[in-house]
């Protein structure tokens, strides 16, 4: 465990920081916790790191500490509308690298005007908890190739899926509609409800797209939720991801956020 004084404090004693597990820091005043600090690897391998301190001086303190045995590039992620946390993350040398804007969905097919849309011809859409595994783990690895090869998944999509075992991003496959063509998955989406329903993932093969795809999986979706009595989702678009962000205002989602992805 290292420790080091700081000239900082909020009582009469020095504020320590302590590095109490691996890529887990304490800031100690007395012996109590006044500061804590983490970092993860992401799925992708990033490395992202947060702080959680009210006080600039302990935030700068844990900064310091974890910054010197970090190696870089090293990642974070704040709302954009917390001008405090930012400048303190730009003060450690952060910079920004995307914004994603957060958006407020609508379920009434109705509202969304997706009452009437269908798959295109040959297609057809596997609700959540039926989608053949084995297709959708290759749909859902093709994509992130096809995305990977190009633009970069790490730079337009989301860090949004837990580690798995064998580098497997598909965590619970019963979160995943699917749309199917014969022998194959031509794209996904994820849903996933704890506190309220948020759309994760909608992604499609690229020599898929422009067909609708997209459209009728949301469309499933939303309506699914609907159905179950949810009048709102919430989902998150790169501001890059012109596709994604005109088919979510299209549908009357309002954008109520925005995230910005730091990095150093």
């Amino acid at each position: 465990m290292d420790a080091k004084p700081s000239t900082s404090g909020l009582s009469d004693n020095a504020v320590l920081t302590t590095r109490v597990a691996d890529r887990h820091w304490h800031a100690l005043d007395d012996d109590l916790v006044v500061g804590r600090g983490y970092a993860e690897h992401r799925p992708d391998g990033r490395l992202f790191v947060s702080i959680d301190a009210w006080q600039d001086a302990i935030f700068d303190q844990l900064a310091e500490a974890m910054l010197a045995e970090l190696p870089a590039p090293l990642y974070t992620v704040v709302d954009e509308a917390d001008v405090e946390l930012t400048a303190r993350w730009q003060r450690a040398g952060f910079t920004t690298l995307r914004r994603e804007w957060e958006y407020v969905v609508p379920t009434d097919p109705q509202v969304t005007g997706l009452d009437k849309v269908l798959p295109p011809p040959g297609v057809t859409i596997v609700p959540a908890g039926q989608a053949d595994e084995n297709l959708l783990r290759e749909v859902d690895r093709a994509i992130r190739d096809e995305v990977e090869s190009t633009v970069g998944w790490s730079q337009s999509m989301p860090a949004e899926v837990l580690p798995h075992p064998g580098d497997d991003t598909i965590v619970d496959p019963s979160k995943y509609a699917a749309a199917a063509a014969p022998g194959r998955y031509l794209g996904l989406i994820r849903v996933v409800t704890v506190r309220r329903p948020r759309i994760g993932l909608i992604a499609v093969r690229a020599d898929e797209q422009r067909r609708g795809i997209a459209r009728a999986l949301l469309a499933h979706a939303l309506g699914k939720l609907h159905d179950s009595g949810f009048t709102t989702a919430w989902a998150e678009a790169h501001e890059s991801n012109r596709a994604a962000v005109a088919l979510l205002e299209d549908i009357g989602a309002r954008q109520v956020g925005s995230n910005l992805e730091l990095v150093r």
